[in-house]
């Protein structure tokens, strides 16, 4: 059987067109655009079965970023495994809040608690070269992915740490206190039906469930923060559609001040905020 041309590909994989498109334009080793103009062209057929054996895979519901092992994520490309969770276009919503708030012409100090793929603390690393930046994750295997992602794209002001949210004694109360936490937790909880259903299913369940509310991670991060915040530093935390009202009041709890809420691109409440005012 004569390989099929690249529309035709397209159309036989009966996949989403862009998941399509992301999916040849990975076996091929080209851009979209390289696809548009080459619509007539003969698949090798080595791609051709490849490609197929790719979209089987994605009509069971492997994520597409698993599948082609990348992510984009703030203007940058991550390297994605499935012992990390697939950065969000929402949680670019909480880098862009905290870039707001951390000051460009002095040095800082910056905590990104449950780094996963390292997005976060990349994003804020290269857009503020001044700061230092810690990183933390439970998972080695999670923070060789973030590692590996740092060293690809050339950025050098994070330190990556294995610890348990602040059970680090670089982290302890006594240590050096930070100008910002940020973290996206785990905050889906351990029942909610979404953990069965699309991309989730295959990501790793540590980083998105966190105790029956989904509220763990966060009681943990949120009470923590005060004793390791400098002066007037800030903590930024994502949180789930619905949990906008009790993260707000963990926050206040917790004698954090100026507290915020920001919605996402989507119009939903997703980023709480809260200042240190010691």
């Amino acid at each position: 059987m004569t390989p099929p041309t690249v529309r035709q590909a397209l159309v036989q994989c009966s996949l989403v067109p862009l998941e399509a498109q992301v999916l040849l334009a990975h076996v091929l080793r080209v851009d979209r655009a390289w696809l548009r103009a080459h619509e007539e062209d003969v698949l090798p057929r080595a791609k051709a079965t490849t490609f197929f054996s790719l979209a089987r895979r994605r009509h069971d519901g492997e994520p597409v970023a698993y599948l082609t092992g990348f992510r984009e994520f703030w203007g940058f490309v991550l390297a994605v495994t499935p012992n990390v969770l697939i950065p969000r276009p929402e949680t670019e919503t909480l880098v862009e809040q905290a870039l707001h708030r951390l000051p460009t012409d002095r040095d800082l100090r910056v905590l990104d608690l449950g780094t996963g793929s390292g997005a976060i603390a990349l994003a804020l690393a290269r857009e503020r070269p001044r700061a230092q930046i810690v990183a933390t994750d439970v998972s080695e295997a999670a923070l060789q992915v973030a590692r590996a992602n740092a060293r690809r794209l050339g950025v050098f002001n994070v330190e990556f740490t294995l610890a348990d949210w602040y059970e680090h004694e670089t982290l302890a109360a006594s240590a050096p206190p930070f100008d910002a936490i940020v973290s996206n937790p785990p905050y889906i909880g351990a029942g909610d039906p979404h953990l069965a259903q699309g991309d989730v299913r295959y990501e790793p369940m540590a980083a998105l469930t966190s105790g029956a509310d989904g509220l763990a991670a966060l009681r943990t991060i949120v009470a923590g923060a005060p004793a390791r915040l400098a002066s007037r530093g800030f903590l930024a935390v994502e949180h789930g559609y619905d949990q906008a009202l009790p993260v707000r009041e963990l926050l206040a709890a917790a004698g954090l001040v100026d507290i915020d809420a920001v919605r996402d691109l989507a119009g939903i409440q997703r980023v709480a905020l809260g200042w240190h005012g010691d």
